[in-house]
């Protein structure tokens, strides 16, 4: 604190206070601390904000009645006017973004993924502002999006104005994450490994540290303002027999299926809103006025569904009302994806998970009379892990929740069967499966955009031994006479590329001298684009089995030639950097 103090005084300019600060950060990882805990302190800020402006409008379907899933029943007009008049003003909303051109905002994953953690403060507080709109009139999805999206921007902006290294950016965003995550479900353990699993892609030790500061950090701000729920008391057993551990397997697979299931319909539904509703602005109003329909059957599939999900761990449904209850929720946040809302399963997977699980344990009674809560506990971890995709994370955040650490085993078995079915008949989580659905193919926050910024065009070698294709073998000899260059490449009478030749072939005695060198060339002539990433070249060698390929240009004019050797060289090293990123072994820190 002395060494920045100092800094300050004598450098009086913010740029210069800036430029103090980064050399701190950069010499000292205590100052990365700090900066996590600003970033922490600024997403539980966010988390409060959010859900006070929420609540404030839960009113207008609920007037003095803030957690909408909690309610017994509602104004059947005020069920369709709110939600219809809601996805009328998300709808215009969307058509303003689209006419002035706005580029798609880059959520936490896919920035830590892509982008080197690079977030747009002004597209990250337009999502908040759609999830806050899209909750606020009861559409049956959660504020996690928002608090996630916010609070990872604010990462990525204290990293990017710092001019920090791209990992220390992509750390910042995961503790903005952790933080908001941490914040909302008053979980901080939950909000680190969210922030490990799913959004920095890795667990390393050295990362613990900024990361737990950080969800510490704002769920402290978000007790300090009072947006919290009390905690639950979930009757639960003291201990699990071990014949239940097989059914509680299946549950996890059921679960799996519910979920995948899940995530296919929200895609689905999206193609159905698109083919039969032509204007897009339009969408969202017909989403929450069929929302609202369910919402007059029962009030629990409005918002998030977390009060329903906390009264369903403490008195569960029976087999029927449980089925019901989950058929409904699940037909609502579908509907509520599929029309243009904005928010996220994650509210709505733990809710359903506790609905399958209570049916689950109706429907096993005449084999084993399990316990109701043990099977809610289990079957909301199962399903909200097949969804998110991350199951220490939720492990974490049903032991917190519940303060059931006696059934960490079951909760921990559900939740790996969960986890490992979902990989095996189906591979995403419900962002990724996104992502999969715009043709991006990111499977968690793992740093692979070097992949894509690594192009060929920057690799190639571009002084080139260049002859007409029509030249002889003997001219060939002459031209390079004492210096024999590996790689000549042919042309045409065009400048075309026609082909590209090892030295070794024109040294040859049995090659006739009189033999032209298009002779000599292979029938496979596959070339490369400047703009092809190295994954695009390294599948290229794969394919020809070649040492070098030519790179060339639309016209088919040749740019330069590029090794397989170097590209194998160069992949190495990225992937050792980023080994060593992930393991927290960067910048001599």
């Amino acid at each position: 604190m002395t060494a920045l103090l100092e800094h300050l005084r004598t450098h009086k300019t913010p740029a210069r206070w800036l430029a103090a600060l980064r050399a701190l950060v950069r010499t000292d990882s205590l100052w990365l601390i700090v900066l996590a805990a600003v970033t922490g302190i600024l997403a539980g800020l966010a988390v409060s904000l959010i859900t006070f402006t929420t609540l404030l409008a839960h009113n207008l379907l609920a007037p003095g009645y803030k957690r909408l899933s909690g309610l017994e029943h509602v104004a059947p007009w005020r069920a369709l006017l709110v939600p219809a008049m809601g996805g009328l003003l998300l709808g215009l909303w969307h058509f303003y973004l689209q006419r002035h051109n706005r580029h798609r905002p880059v959520d936490p994953i896919e920035a830590n993924a892509l982008h080197g953690g690079r977030m747009s403060l002004r597209d990250s507080l337009i999502v908040t502002g759609q999830t806050i709109l899209s909750n606020g009139c009861g559409i049956s999805l959660g504020l996690e999006a928002g608090f996630s999206q916010i609070g990872a921007a604010f990462g990525s902006r204290i990293g990017r104005n710092l001019r920090m290294h791209r990992a220390d950016v992509r750390l910042l965003v995961g503790c903005g994450a952790a933080g908001a995550i941490g914040a909302a479900f008053d979980a901080p353990l939950a909000g680190a490994f969210y922030a490990f699993e799913l959004i920095i892609g890795s667990y390393a030790f050295p990362l613990l540290a900024p990361v737990a500061c950080a969800s510490l950090c704002a769920l402290a701000v978000v007790h300090v303002s009072g947006e919290t729920l009390p905690a639950i008391a979930v009757p639960l057993p003291q201990s699990v027999p071990v014949l239940a551990y097989p059914l509680l397997a299946v549950l996890g697979g059921l679960c799996a299926l519910i979920g995948v299931s899940l995530m296919k319909s929200a895609a689905y539904m999206e193609q159905v809103f698109a083919t039969c509703i032509k204007p897009v602005w339009l969408r969202p109003m017909v989403g929450g006025v069929l929302v609202g329909g369910l919402a007059i059957i029962s009030p629990t599939v409005l918002s998030s569904g977390h009060i329903a999900m906390r009264e369903g761990l403490v008195t569960p449904p029976l087999l029927g009302a449980a089925l019901g209850l989950l058929l409904l929720k699940a037909a609502a946040s579908t509907l509520s994806i599929g029309s243009g809302f904005r928010g996220g399963l994650f509210f709505a997977s733990l809710y359903l998970g506790v609905l399958g699980g209570a049916a689950f344990a109706s429907v096993v009674a005449p084999i084993m009379d399990l316990p109701l809560g043990l099977c809610t506990v289990a079957g909301m971890c199962a399903l909200a892990t097949a969804i998110i995709g991350g199951p220490l994370t939720m492990i974490l955040l049903t032991l917190e929740t519940t303060h059931s650490a006696n059934l960490t085993a079951a909760v921990a078995l559900t939740a790996l069967v969960s986890s490992f079915t979902v990989k095996r008949i189906f591979g995403y989580s419900f962002a990724t499966w996104r992502f999969h659905l715009r043709g991006e193919n990111i499977r968690s926050g793992v740093d692979v955009g070097w992949m894509r910024t690594l192009t060929v065009g920057r690799m190639m070698r571009t002084e080139l031994d260049i002859l007409p294709a029509d030249t002889t073998v003997a001219s060939a000899r002459t031209t390079f006479a004492g210096r024999m260059p590996r790689y000549i490449v042919l042309h045409d009478n065009q400048n075309h590329y026609a082909g590209l030749l090892e030295s070794n072939l024109i040294q040859s005695i049995t090659i006739a001298p009189d033999q032209p060198l298009s002779a000599l060339v292979d029938t496979n002539m596959e070339v490369l684009a400047a703009d092809f990433s190295i994954g695009h070249a390294v599948a290229a060698f794969e394919r020809t089995a070649r040492p070098a390929l030519a790179v060339t240009d639309r016209n088919n004019h040749v740019l330069g030639i590029l090794s397989e050797r170097y590209v194998l060289r160069r992949y190495a090293e990225e992937l050792e950097r980023t080994r060593r990123e992930l393991a927290g072994e960067k910048h001599g820190r």
